[in-house]
């Protein structure tokens, strides 16, 4: 049996994986990458942000293109299927697998097909016919997947998760979503994009708490324009399975007919076959690991990063984890804890946030006051039609220190980090007065950071 030793061995080739293999190669180490798939990428690729992107791209486009007077009268009446938009989104997968393995092969990076199993702190076995790799390190990037509890049938052709949603070979006209976190509201939209009607089950009171209340309220009401029926406070209790349809039973007594049912409740660490007992390793509940603030666990020689560690479970995010992870192997100086970063949510419209809420400001009695822009009041706005959107800047009372954007809108997770770029600044830089003394081009949707800043400047002076 074919035994090899590298410096660093990471198990997954998702965001995390990749990074931090590419990052331990460029500073002179010998990396493997163990991929439980044929081809690279990860989750990421193929069955989460890359895909399910794609897809809301296109039906995004399908919905513009439809609502354009000056196209409108070139749509076809009958809107592409489920499957005919999937095909644009197995393109992208494609490409990006491609572009991918460049990389590795550019950065002479190993490939080792194979599911890693622990046989000691130095030492994983990939299969009973695989290869037995050793290393000094190892860095556990293996992602997550839908968190799947016993009481649902997912063998049902009609009941699917966030991955086994992309094989559907239909265009559904009612679909039932359980779970009204990030993954559920996406999903909704693009499937209310497609016409069907959509019965969202979300146990808070309000879509996506964590969001400014102004930027929940707005998904709130464009996801019902569309044609999502949101049921706050309410829980699923249990399904009804039948051959035409599912009937979603709640908690309250209600009972929901539906084509079929996405299950979008939480995910769980892919870690239930890494066989950790073996190194004493224990996840959580949802296959979770711990880490410290250097992305080690609790054996010595073993960091982990990306979804496999938990919160905030983002690509982007992931990315950053496993560079920092591999630095604190062969650069320790450079390792940092990535703690200060954007999310992008892609409904339709998207959203993209950073920094503090209003309601986490006056919790904390912070005196401040917000600058707004909308999109449909800047030149650029007008000129595409976007009638949707708006840039919330929140900041200082006195110091007009930049304290939280918020957009929601049309490529708000592009232009947030126009915001984040200044927040980030030591010093006096990160105020508002930046907005008002920097010269954007025009028109632009960059623009919204102008007014927006002249709007907040107006109320405290």
């Amino acid at each position: 049996m074919q035994k090899l030793h590298y410096d660093i061995v990471v198990i997954g080739s998702g965001p995390a994986g990749e990074s931090a293999a590419m990052n331990a190669a460029k500073k002179g180490r010998r990396v493997a990458v163990v991929s439980d798939r044929e081809e690279v990428g990860g989750n990421c690729t193929h069955l989460g942000t890359i895909p399910s992107k794609a897809l809301r791209q296109s039906v995004k486009q399908v919905m513009q293109f439809s609502s354009n007077p000056l196209l409108k009268e070139f749509a076809t009446l009958r809107k592409p299927s489920f499957p005919q938009i999937m095909q644009h989104a197995n393109r992208v997968i494609h490409e990006q697998v491609h572009l991918r393995s460049a990389y590795y092969q550019k950065n002479g990076i190993d490939i080792i097909h194979g599911l890693a199993a622990f046989e000691d702190a130095h030492t994983v076995k990939l299969g009973s016919r695989g290869p037995i790799l050793t290393a000094d390190y190892f860095i556990i990037a293996t992602g997550s997947r839908p968190y799947r509890p016993d009481s649902v049938d997912f063998t049902h052709p009609r009941i699917f998760d966030s991955d086994t949603i992309l094989s559907l070979d239909h265009s559904p006209r009612k679909v039932t979503v359980i779970g009204a976190g990030v993954i559920g509201c996406e999903y909704a939209s693009i499937f209310a994009g497609l016409g069907a009607k959509v019965e969202l089950i979300n146990p808070a009171e309000t879509l996506l708490s964590f969001l400014d209340w102004e930027i929940s309220d707005a998904l709130s009401y464009h996801l019902r324009d569309a044609g999502v029926r949101s049921r706050h406070n309410e829980e699923y209790e249990k399904l009804e399975y039948f051959d035409t349809h599912i009937v979603t039973h709640l908690k309250s007594g209600k009972r929901i007919k539906s084509d079929i049912v996405l299950w979008a409740n939480g995910r769980t660490g892919n870690t239930d076959q890494l066989n950790l007992e073996s190194i004493g390793l224990v996840p959580n509940s949802r296959g979770q690991l711990e880490i410290d603030k250097t992305y080690r666990t609790t054996v010595e020689n073993i960091y982990a990063a990306g979804d496999v560690i938990g919160w905030p479970s983002l690509a982007s995010v992931s990315y950053d984890q496993g560079r920092s992870a591999s630095n604190a192997i062969v650069d320790p100086k450079a390792c940092v804890e990535i703690d200060r970063f954007a999310s992008g949510i892609y409904t339709i419209p998207e959203i993209s946030t950073l920094g503090k809420t209003e309601r986490e400001l006056t919790k904390e009695r912070i005196p401040y006051e917000v600058g707004k822009a909308f999109f449909k009041s800047t030149a650029r706005g007008l000129i595409t039609g976007e009638q949707v959107g708006m840039l919330k800047i929140i900041f200082h009372f006195e110091t007009l220190e930049v304290l939280g954007i918020h957009c929601f809108g049309d490529q708000a997770s592009e232009i947030v980090h126009i915001g984040q770029a200044i927040m980030l600044q030591e010093g006096k830089a990160n105020t508002l007065k930046y907005f008002l003394s920097t010269t954007f081009n025009y028109p632009t949707m960059a623009e919204a950071y102008r007014i927006a800043a002249q709007d907040g400047l107006n109320r405290v002076f």
